[in-house]
């Protein structure tokens, strides 16, 4: 009887061992710029559920939100050498500046709404795009995310035409687009990493940015900002990748979860991009920020040279008739 207590006891010491193993056997760590109340967060939580139950735990996914593994830059990077395993790069941050065709989607006022939008990720020119990351990030590319449709806003007057923007410091993404359209606009457009803007904006380094109202109310810019212009002047798209030297590591049926777990997470946080963005107005309203409705048609004059500037880069005038056809 003792030997056999002995045998169940070593029976169940090995099977704990090996489930430990087995639940350990790839963790994948997900990084993104969002804080923890970001729809970003949404959309990761979503990816790292349906990963662990399709795989029964054998992956796990660790999220990274707010910059804590790095810039945007500096996580595409990570995903070409393989240091992590996935991360959400945005057009205008995290992909333009090693992918030039991305750069197609930060033209300004490119976009007419968002079901526009949509159709165009979903569409043959966002996978096109995607198979460009792909190639100049070696990565596998899950989906297209939304990153909100984007103000500009400052604290020192308010912007109604384009001269308003004269001699302001606008702080922008890495992308080259974008920085054309705010220099084309008259301001001083200035980039620098997410991380540094609330402190940059505190102590007058720069008079404001252009956000997405999310961002608004998450970073809390309502306390060194008044004035909110509502140009919509970009919808910015942002890309979940991972590193296909993570991914080649996988067996076959996590591949296979992976690419399921990151078409799942796509609907997940295009929704709370939705309603968070209405939640974030009435919030940023009630906390004293002026809102303008502004007339584009002054602000897209302005920014036609960056068309002609940057087109070919972007793949030519014919991508860019395509998008406004679809």
């Amino acid at each position: 009887m003792k030997n056999l207590k002995n045998i169940v006891t070593l029976f169940v010491s090995i099977t704990m061992f090996t489930t430990t193993i087995y639940a350990a056997e790839f963790v994948l760590k997900l990084a993104h710029n969002g804080p923890e109340i970001h729809p970003f967060q949404n959309g990761a939580e979503r990816f790292k559920q349906v990963m662990e139950e399709e795989t029964n735990g054998a992956v796990t996914v660790q999220i990274f939100p707010s910059e804590q593994l790095g810039s945007e830059e500096e996580t595409s990077q990570m995903i070409k050498q393989g240091t992590i395993a996935c991360a959400v790069e945005s057009a205008g941050g995290g992909l333009a500046p090693f992918v030039s065709s991305a750069d197609l989607f930060n033209l300004p006022f490119l976009f007419r709404d968002i079901p526009h939008f949509y159709r165009v990720l979903d569409g043959p020119v966002g996978s096109l795009i995607a198979r460009d990351v792909e190639d100049k990030l070696d990565a596998v590319f899950l989906g297209w995310w939304s990153s909100g449709v984007r103000n500009a806003w400052n604290a020192k007057r308010p912007v109604m035409k384009p001269d308003d923007l004269k001699g302001l410091k606008i702080r922008v993404m890495g992308s080259p687009v974008l920085i054309d359209t705010f220099n084309a606009l008259g301001a001083q457009a200035t980039p620098m990493s997410w991380g540094e803007v609330y402190t940059s904006l505190q102590q007058g380094v720069i008079d404001g940015a252009e956000t997405d109202h999310v961002d608004l109310l998450v970073e809390k810019f309502y306390e060194v900002t008044k004035h909110v212009s509502l140009t919509g002047h970009l919808y910015l798209a942002a890309g979940l990748i991972c590193s296909k030297k993570v991914y080649d590591k996988l067996p076959a049926n996590y591949k296979l979860a992976l690419l399921h777990a990151g078409q799942a997470s796509i609907q997940t946080e295009r929704d709370a991009m939705e309603i968070m963005t209405g939640e974030a107005l009435a919030q940023l309203k009630k906390k004293g920020l002026k809102f303008y409705s502004v007339d584009v048609a002054p602000f897209q004059a302005k920014v036609s040279s960056v068309y002609k500037k940057n087109a070919e880069k972007v793949g030519g005038m014919s991508v860019i008739e395509l998008v406004s056809k679809q």
